[in-house]
């Protein structure tokens, strides 16, 4: 029986052998193949451990071997397969060893305490994808991680004790490995919503119409999001109510998902984490924490916040630096992290949702208040985003404080919808429709289609042509303005069922959208 522990390092982390030797000789463990510090203490963890599980340790002279030898192995994960490995590799006069003659591979992870207990670790769940890739289909993994691992479609065996999990690698070795459990990629029109919890009811929200639709074709199309206006005013609040519009994952989104955070060490318990992650980290976040790296090569906030949202609450505090990270993964969808010659590359797509003060003090444009910032500091201020980042975020929502009403719109356009407060109910059913059109139709949401699928499914009629050519000349759009346009007129048509884009789905485009630049946003 071939034993094989994990290695976790970036995402994709490595498959170790691990392998033990008795010989002749004084009793001693050696142990090679760059093991790191935890991993050299699981010797006298693993050795004690076996004793006060009722097993006798061998006498002899133990090398272990952990291969690929050119890979550095960290972690405590590696207590429970180095255990079962040194007890199946005893003399069969012990009463310990398995036949000889059986032959087979099983995926083992565990930390082991003194009394024999196993307790949970991080990775599993990457630990089993990567053994399916290699044609394992049998686990021995911590009672705790037990849904982690039968989410991958092997068979698991979740044990508690040192003694328990003996008794499961003697079973594997006699037993003809089940087949790999069939992947279901949802991909049949359904759409499904969490159970809506306590406090994200969108009925609450008072005049902040404009807002909230913004909010609901963001959901509907994964589009990024900027929100500015004075405190006070229901950014915040509108924004961290943005869960309840964001539909389950399907398994393809979930897989990828549940591997970084079971990386990460953050999973729930569930066998694929289908809730999409909210991720809102705070202002002093290191340009570490969010784009990922430290020892280990951990994935940061644009990585764990990977098929769902991102915000940033008070964006113009967080570093310069760390705004501008933002840019890559944005466009790509992915980011690498390097660390000591060895580098990884996390899946980041995600949703970028911004609240930010129209100046440092926040009271420029307010009728009421009077701004103490100069025009540099206000200018300054914006810089920090940078033209680039803004403009891939597709949607820019002035938010005014419920006493003033809307100012700043041209040509007869409102810049707030006096509507009824929708409930998040009703703000759902468009959403779902919109989604579950975008997997039949292309496979993926409207935010991420590539020229020639903006060609090909952004069919417009002319009065749409019209609209949009008169406000790429009126505010000057980038190409990336004018892609961004027609991407989100997609989804609002979406959201209306429509198959032709018409004008008024793309005058509300521009509407969302007409803020180019740095220092243009105004009230």
């Amino acid at each position: 029986m071939n034993v094989y522990s994990f290695s976790p390092f970036g995402y994709e982390g490595s498959l170790v052998a691990v392998e033990v030797d008795l010989r002749r000789g004084i009793p001693a463990i050696d142990m090679v193949g760059l093991a790191g510090g935890a991993v050299r203490e699981s010797r006298e963890r693993t050795r004690v451990a076996i004793k006060n599980s009722g097993f006798e340790f061998p006498p002899e002279r133990i090398l272990i071997n952990l291969s690929p030898a050119d890979i550095k192995k960290d972690g405590a994960g590696f207590d429970l397969a180095i255990a079962l490995a040194v007890l199946a590799a005893k003399e069969p006069a012990s009463g310990g060893a398995l036949p000889a003659e059986e032959t087979g591979a099983v995926l083992v992870m565990g930390e082991l305490e003194l009394s024999g207990r196993i307790r949970p670790v991080r990775g599993v769940f990457a630990a089993v994808s990567s053994a399916l890739e290699q044609g394992i289909r049998r686990c021995i993994v911590p009672l705790a991680n037990g849904a982690e691992a039968e989410a991958g479609g092997m068979a698991v065996s979740a044990c508690d004790t040192l003694a328990e999990a003996f008794a499961a690698l003697k079973d594997c070795a006699h037993e003809i490995p089940s087949p790999e459990a069939p992947r279901r990629n949802v991909r049949d029109g359904t759409v499904e919503f969490p159970e809506m919890a306590h406090g994200f009811e969108f009925a609450g929200i008072k005049r902040q119409g404009q807002l909230v639709r913004a909010l609901q074709i963001a959901a509907a199309g994964a589009h990024n999001l900027l929100a500015y206006g004075p405190p006070g005013c229901g950014k915040t609040l509108a924004l961290s109510r943005f869960p309840a519009l964001l539909p389950f994952l399907t398994d393809e989104e979930a897989r990828p998902v549940t591997r970084i955070h079971s990386l990460a060490g953050y999973a729930r318990g569930e066998p694929l984490i289908r809730t999409p992650p909210f991720r809102v980290p705070h202002q002093s976040a290191s340009l570490e924490g969010i784009a990922g790296g430290g020892r280990g090569c951990m994935p940061g906030e644009v990585s764990l916040a990977h098929n769902g949202a991102l915000f940033l609450d008070e964006a113009a505090e967080f570093r310069s630096n760390v705004l501008q990270t933002l840019r890559v993964p944005l466009e790509a969808g992915e980011i690498t992290v390097s660390r000591a010659g060895r580098n990884s590359v996390y899946p980041a797509s995600f949703q970028l949702l911004v609240a930010a003060n129209p100046c440092p003090c926040g009271n420029f444009g307010s009728r009421d208040k009077v701004c103490l910032c100069s025009a540099r500091s206000v200018e300054q201020y914006w810089k920090k985003f940078s033209a680039p980042l803004l403009d891939r975020i597709d949607l820019r929502v002035p938010v005014f404080p419920e006493a003033e009403p809307a100012r700043g719109a041209q040509r007869g356009e409102s810049l707030f919808v006096p509507a009824a407060a929708a409930s998040t109910a009703e703000l759902r059913v468009a959403v779902g429709n919109a989604v579950r059109i975008q997997r039949q139709r292309q496979g993926k949401r409207n935010r991420f289609l590539s020229p020639e699928e903006i060609r090909q499914y952004c069919v417009t009629d002319g009065g749409a042509d019209a609209a949009l050519s008169c406000a790429a000349a009126d505010y000057g759009f980038s190409a990336r303005g004018t892609a961004s346009c027609l991407k989100l007129a997609r989804t609002i048509a979406d959201m209306d069922g429509r198959e032709v884009i018409g004008e008024a789905h793309m005058k509300e485009a521009v509407l969302f959208r007409k803020h180019e630049g740095g220092f243009a946003f105004s009230f």
